[in-house]
C-alpha cells in the first residue's frame, strides 16, 4: 500500500502540474524545492511530507485536499472524504509529532481522541 500511495501522489502531482502547463522548474522557483526532488516524488521514489505537499499545492494554486481525492471521483467512483484546510492542518500536526511516539503512546492518543469525540 505504501508504494501505491507514493505512485498515486507522484502521478497526481505530475498530472496537476501538466494540466496547469507548469514545469518542474516552475514549481522549484515557487517553492524552493529542487527539481531533482520533484522528479523523485513524481516518479514514486519518495513521498513528500504534508508540509512539502502543501508547498507544492500552493505553487499550483490548488487546495491541498485535491491531492487526496481518488482519481475519477467525479464520475461516481468511491472517493476519499474531502478534508477541510483546518482538518488537513490538524492532521499535519499529528503526523509531525506522532513519529516520536511509540506504539503504546499512539494507542493512548487514539483512545483520548475517541473519548473526546464522543460528547
Amino acid at each position: 500500500m505504501h508504494a501505491d500511495l507514493q505512485m498515486n501522489i507522484g502521478v497526481t502531482i505530475r498530472n496537476f502540474r501538466l494540466q496547469r502547463g507548469m514545469s518542474q522548474g516552475d514549481i522549484e522557483k515557487r517553492t524552493g524545492l529542487l527539481r531533482c526532488y520533484l522528479s523523485r516524488v513524481e516518479n514514486g521514489h519518495t513521498v513528500p511530507s504534508l508540509d512539502t505537499l502543501s508547498k507544492i499545492a500552493g505553487a499550483m494554486e490548488l487546495p491541498l485536499s485535491h491531492f487526496f481525492a481518488e482519481p475519477g471521483s467525479g464520475n461516481g467512483s468511491k472517493a476519499l472524504p474531502q478534508l477541510s484546510d483546518d482538518e488537513l492542518r490538524f492532521l499535519t500536526q499529528i503526523r509531525r509529532y506522532s513519529g516520536n511516539l511509540n506504539d503504546s503512546d499512539r494507542k493512548l492518543v487514539i483512545a483520548m481522541v475517541k473519548k473526546m469525540a464522543v460528547k
